[in-house]
């Protein structure tokens, strides 16, 4: 009897412990979208996460190590929160505002290199992955004479988050 009894827990156990993938999958076969939830805590994380990506990649290619800028951080949350406000994913801001003229409202001297933007529930890691596929936003991150970045987001209610990163350097006197 005690046999029976041990048989039939590790039976019940095993079955719990077996995934059913089906179940998270949608109605088009397509796995539910995870949502990437960002606390203030966060913050710091993911800019250090983003930035140690970037030179990681960047060092692998014998380029220079870049840090980050807090106007080009500045100039970055606001174009995320504007391209969340637009909902679209696009270099240029509601009031038309290009990347160079959100530099020159933060108040940086230096000169834009490029700007990366992304639309996406995915981490910050998962999104630089997704620029390094793509030869245009490729080259945004392997500039050469970039010495600066600027990282940010928006997050929207439902998860959504906008992606912004600003490449710069120090203007030469």
């Amino acid at each position: 009897m005690g046999f029976r009894i041990l048989v039939a827990v590790t039976l019940l156990i095993l079955v719990g412990c077996t995934q059913n993938t089906e179940a998270n999958l949608g109605p088009n076969g397509l796995p539910y979208q995870r949502t990437y939830l960002i606390t203030e805590s966060d913050i710091s994380r993911i800019q250090f996460n983003m930035l140690d990506g970037i030179n990681s990649i960047r060092t692998a290619r014998s380029l220079k190590a870049l840090v980050l800028n807090p106007q080009l951080n500045a100039a970055a949350a606001t174009h995320s929160r504007d391209m969340s406000i637009q909902n679209r994913a696009w270099h240029f801001g509601s009031d038309g505002s290009s990347p160079p003229e959100r530099l020159l409202r933060v108040g940086y001297e230096g000169n834009l290199l490029g700007e990366n933007i992304s639309e996406t529930f995915e981490s910050e890691l998962e999104t630089l992955a997704a620029w390094m596929e793509n030869p245009a936003t490729r080259e945004v991150v392997l500039t050469g004479s970039a010495e600066e970045i600027g990282f940010s987001w928006f997050q929207e209610d439902g998860g959504k988050i906008w992606w912004t990163l600003v490449i710069g350097s120090t203007k030469s006197d």
